[in-house]
């Protein structure tokens, strides 16, 4: 059986991760990079009939989405 102490260590590194995941995603957002995890994990969740998009169509399909086909967003 582990110690209490062993216990404290598990849970304080289950929030460091916990806190570095989201972190991690807030920083992703604020600077535009799409969260390819995140969107897999919903498509899985709530279109199980439907496949996910690979990593690099995610980004592609996202980027023009952002700045369109040829064209610069700027101004």
């Amino acid at each position: 059986m582990p110690s209490p102490a062993d216990r404290v260590v598990r849970v304080a590194l289950e929030l460091l991760a916990r806190w570095w995941r989201a972190s991690c995603q807030t920083a992703r957002l604020a600077i535009g990079i799409p969260d390819y995890d995140v969107y897999v994990a919903h498509v899985r969740r709530t279109h199980p009939d439907r496949e996910p998009m690979t990593r690099d169509e995610f980004f592609r399909e996202r980027m023009e989405a952002r700045y369109g086909k040829g064209r610069s967003r700027c101004c």
